[in-house]
């Protein structure tokens, strides 16, 4: 038995039609190996604070942020967390 070719990723204009294609859509027909795992977090009832900073120091806090999958908010957190002692 040959492999088929696998069907490229449809473009989706809105959120509606990605979860319709998601529920009725055979995923096994499709080349997922572009895909990326991706770390969602849940936002609680934190509190936000705001600061500004140099646009060279936010710049690198992202390249470091994206290296480790995460987004900026949470290795700044992450940071903050191991400096308090709490990680």
């Amino acid at each position: 038995m040959s492999r088929t070719t696998l069907k490229p990723m449809p473009q989706f204009a809105t959120d509606e039609e990605a979860e319709r294609f998601v529920d009725e859509a055979d995923l096994s027909e499709y080349d997922l190996s572009g895909f990326k795992p991706v770390k969602m977090s849940r936002r609680s009832d934190n509190s936000t604070y705001s600061i500004s900073m140099p646009s060279e120091l936010l710049y690198r806090i992202d390249d470091r942020a994206r290296s480790r999958n995460i987004s900026i908010d949470e290795y700044i957190l992450d940071l903050i967390r191991k400096d308090l002692g709490d990680a």
